[in-house]
């Protein structure tokens, strides 16, 4: 069995048992990858992952995945195959049967939060005295701290984006006359060209007042001179798994300007800067993610600029490039070694500009690691 996945699916198992939980029942999703290495996307067929609280993991899936799943790094893992002639649930009842759940009482089985409903109700139909939950009460706390494969994969992504952004901020002024649009698709490119799997998300180039959208997508506006330019951008990057699956996404923000800025810029850059700053210095275990957010929070406020920072500090990210834990407001979530997420303030100036500065970040014992090393500034030019 692959290590990795050996240790998770026996995490899985002992948090079912801490949470008095019989059984978790993965659909196709990052939680599928994460326990067995196994990636597909959701369809129809019943591809469901069983994993009791004791006893060994099976999972049902439709035979036309035969050679994928004889490749699947969990020795251990019971695969039980069926054709599209068959009726898929009489082997979801006789795995159902082989978990021995509840014994006298009725069995507590947690679903995949993002399972289709058809397949929950299946289970429902097949367990009608069992009380059903989600499997992020089991999964999420695994999933948030990050083993040092993924570790490794994050930092090799922050790599590829890191180079990307020195080779945009080197242009300087050959940016200008250029579209969003295809500055974006030039930055797909590079991206690919550092070694990406593809991009991470849809790439965003918001120049001038589109800066003040924080999702906005890249259009047909020429690049001016003296325009502040948001650049948001990552590409996924395969783990170092011997045998298995697993992607992990890069994400950085850098707001630059070709020429001069506005009058105003500098100042709401250093702010942005600023505040991104002392969220770093103050990250460390123990500290909720409430008062992460308001680091960042009240020093923008406290600039005069609170109303226009618009978004949470920032997101976890892993398997999904937003997953907990988030960055908010709010939160009594506590940070924990291993922990990976976006550090990401901004101010957006309706019809003007917008700053955003990104890095992720993955806590230690004792403070922070950036994942991305580039410069922070606004300037242009090599």
């Amino acid at each position: 069995m692959n290590a990795p996945f050996e240790r998770r699916l026996a995490a899985c198992q002992r948090r079912l048992a801490d949470q008095g939980a019989d059984l978790a029942v993965c659909f196709p999703s990052p939680n599928l990858t994460y326990l067995t290495g196994f990636a597909e996307s959701p369809s129809e067929r019943h591809l469901l992952l069983f994993v009791p609280q004791a006893g060994e993991p099976a999972l049902v899936a439709p035979s036309m995945y035969d050679d994928q799943l004889s490749e699947l790094p969990v020795a251990d893992l019971e695969v039980r195959l069926w054709a599209d002639a068959d009726e898929p649930l009489e082997l979801v009842a006789a795995v159902l049967e082989a978990c021995s759940l509840g014994g006298s009482d009725p069995a507590t089985v947690l679903v995949d939060d993002r399972m289709w409903a058809t397949f929950t109700q299946d289970l429902r139909a097949l367990l009608p005295a069992a009380e059903f939950g989600l499997a992020s009460a089991v999964l999420e706390p695994l999933r948030v701290r990050k083993d040092e494969v993924e570790l490794a994969a994050l930092r090799r992504a922050g790599e590829v984006a890191d180079r990307v952004a020195l080779e945009i901020r080197g242009r300087g002024t050959d940016l200008v006359g250029t579209t969003e649009a295809d500055l974006a698709s030039e930055i797909d490119r590079l991206l690919a060209a550092e070694g990406g799997i593809e991009p991470a998300f849809e790439t965003i180039v918001a120049a001038g007042p589109n800066g003040a959208r924080p999702h906005h997508h890249p259009g047909s506006r020429e690049i001016e001179a003296g325009d502040p330019i948001v650049l948001d951008f990552g590409a996924f990057v395969p783990a170092d798994l011997e045998v298995g699956t697993g992607r992990y996404p890069g994400d950085q923000t850098r707001t630059i300007v070709v020429g001069e800025p506005p009058a105003e810029y500098e100042r709401v850059h250093e702010t942005v800067r600023a505040a991104q700053e002392a969220v770093i210095d103050a990250i460390e275990p123990g500290v909720t993610a409430s008062e992460i957010d308001r680091t960042a929070r009240s020093l923008i406020e406290d600039a005069g600029y609170g109303d226009a920072f618009v978004h949470r500090t920032g997101h976890g990210v892993g398997l999904e490039v937003h997953e907990p834990p988030y960055i908010v407001d709010g939160s009594d979530r506590e940070l924990e070694p291993g922990m990976v997420f976006s550090v990401e303030p901004g101010i957006y100036l309706e019809g003007e500009f917008g700053v955003r500065i990104e890095d992720l970040v993955a806590v230690t014992e004792d403070g922070a690691e950036r994942l991305n090393d580039t410069p922070r500034g606004w300037q242009t030019g090599r």
